[in-house]
């Protein structure tokens, strides 16, 4: 392919991705196919000489669209949303056509630069402390798992760096709530703690950490000479949105001399909003914090915005300088490469620059509010339908509900543990319904024993219109369940 051609194709891409998002919601939100059959479809082996890109793009469109669930589908309300946007969009192309791994200051100056103005920006946008200082990481996961590292190496002063886990006298311990996600445990292992060294801290009647069970996790650990290191608290919890009280947490962290990390990954985009900052009462004191801008602030998939306030620990836990890598402007500059795990870096400050500038902070905000104020209006309309029941509070835009006729109704304790597993199965044949049919996406989890139903508005381009209407569709299908 030459640049001519190049050129023509690009336009006939931009082309199909703008028809793509015009006509999307008439694509079904789900794929209507069985495990194996896009694989089987493929030819088993590479060609042996280049093919043109026609084919490719008619193969593209025939083969893989039909077997692709739609992310950015206003009807998809799973999981949590991982948006973009049109200028999202534009900066990635950018970003590919540049081509540039951003490791130093060196490899790509303005790269290097940037991420530092956008980062600065995001931290007075959700008002974080002064004293923090950002860095683009791929995911959540990755910007805890550096979170537990820094806090592995301050509670050892770094000779687990230096000399592995067999300098320990004594377990290092995490305490996270039980309903955290399940990146933490996940980064135990990798780190090191080993899972058997997580502890799930109950949460009261709101799913939220209980801090007075936190409180006597940590001295019973000390009495049973283990080392508590660090505790993840959560803002917007996966299952329902629950909010740790930060507050609680930091003062206990603060006695104890524990690390402090936060995961707000899904509702930091939330702080956005003045009216939402009190869940970050306590901040002053947190060692660590992450919010992905690729979950609801409609920048592409990855871009995680980690903070921290000791970026002297961090550089140290993480530097290694081969001559290969030394420059001249070490000493006086940002090499991002020190920063996280990965030497290689993606140039992805561009789009979040793009996307704050294009949206503009008002605009950010008046786009969340729209889906706090929608989730809103379908939060009375399950708490108003005899046969829906809400299953947590909405303190986002996360509705967490099942279908349940009876939920008025008294039950003996006999009778209780039959009805529950009856009223189990129905939601789970309600949401295999709307699944196989896929004109909407939700997706599960299980609270207190109950399968529940969770509904995210929280797609760039959904409306009003399209909340009520999947609200219907579900209402609907449980009805004919019944």
């Amino acid at each position: 392919m030459d640049n001519k051609n190049f050129r023509e194709k690009a336009h006939e891409l931009v082309d199909w991705i703008a028809d793509y998002y015009e006509e999307i919601r008439d694509y079904p939100v789900k794929p209507d196919v069985e495990p194996g059959e896009i694989l089987a479809s493929l030819p088993d082996e590479p060609p042996r000489n280049g093919e043109p890109f026609d084919q490719l793009f008619s193969d593209f469109k025939n083969a893989i669209v039909p077997g692709m669930t739609h992310w950015q589908h206003p009807r998809f309300m799973g999981y949590f949303p991982a948006n973009t946007s049109y200028p999202s969009l534009l900066a990635e192309f950018l970003t590919a056509g540049l081509g540039a791994q951003c490791m130093s200051w060196l490899t790509s100056p303005a790269a290097t630069e940037l991420e530092e103005q956008v980062m600065e920006w995001l931290r007075r946008m959700i008002d974080l402390p002064e004293d923090m200082e950002g860095v683009i990481q791929d995911t959540a996961s990755t910007s805890t798992l550096v979170a537990l590292l820094m806090a592995r190496e301050k509670v050892s002063n770094f000779d687990i760096n230096e000399n592995g886990y067999d300098s320990l006298e004594s377990p290092l311990v995490i305490y996270t709530s039980e309903q955290t996600h399940s990146s933490i445990e996940k980064d135990a292992k990798i780190a090191g703690f080993g899972r058997r060294n997580v502890r799930k801290v109950g949460v009261d009647g709101n799913y939220a950490m209980d801090a007075n069970q936190l409180q006597s996790a940590i001295r019973e650990d000390r009495h049973r000479g283990n080392t508590p290191c660090c505790v993840v608290a959560t803002l917007g919890t996966t299952g329902s949105t629950a909010i740790d009280p930060l507050d609680n947490i930091s003062r206990i962290c603060q006695e104890e001399g524990l690390w402090l990390h936060v995961d707000a990954a899904f509702a930091g985009t939330a702080l956005l909003l003045p009216e939402k900052r009190d869940m970050i009462q306590g901040i002053e004191s947190v060692d660590s914090f992450v919010f992905n801008p690729h979950k609801w602030m409609f920048t592409n998939f990855d871009c995680s915005a980690f903070f921290v306030k000791d970026t002297d620990h961090l550089r140290r836990v993480f530097s290694i300088l081969p001559e290969y890598l030394k420059t001249g402007e070490d000493d006086n500059v940002k090499n991002y490469r020190d920063w996280g795990i990965q030497l290689g870096r993606r140039f992805r400050a561009l789009k979040l620059w793009f996307v704050i500038r294009s949206f503009g902070v008002e605009g950010l905000r008046r786009r969340i509010r729209d889906h706090l104020e929608w989730t809103g209006d379908i939060r009375k309309k399950i708490e108003n339908d005899p046969q829906f029941e809400l299953l947590a509070p909405a303190p986002f835009n996360l509705l967490c509900f099942r279908l349940n006729p009876e939920a008025n109704n008294d039950f003996k304790a006999n009778e209780l543990e039959e009805e529950e597993k009856r009223i189990n199965r129905l939601n789970r044949e309600l949401l295999n319904t709307i699944q196989e049919e896929g004109y909407a996406f939700l997706t599960h989890t299980t609270l207190d024993g109950k399968y529940t139903l969770r509904m995210v508005i929280g797609q760039t381009y959904v409306s009003r219109q399209d909340a009520l209407d999947v609200w219907e569709y579900i209402r609907d299908k449980g009805k004919k369940l019944l």
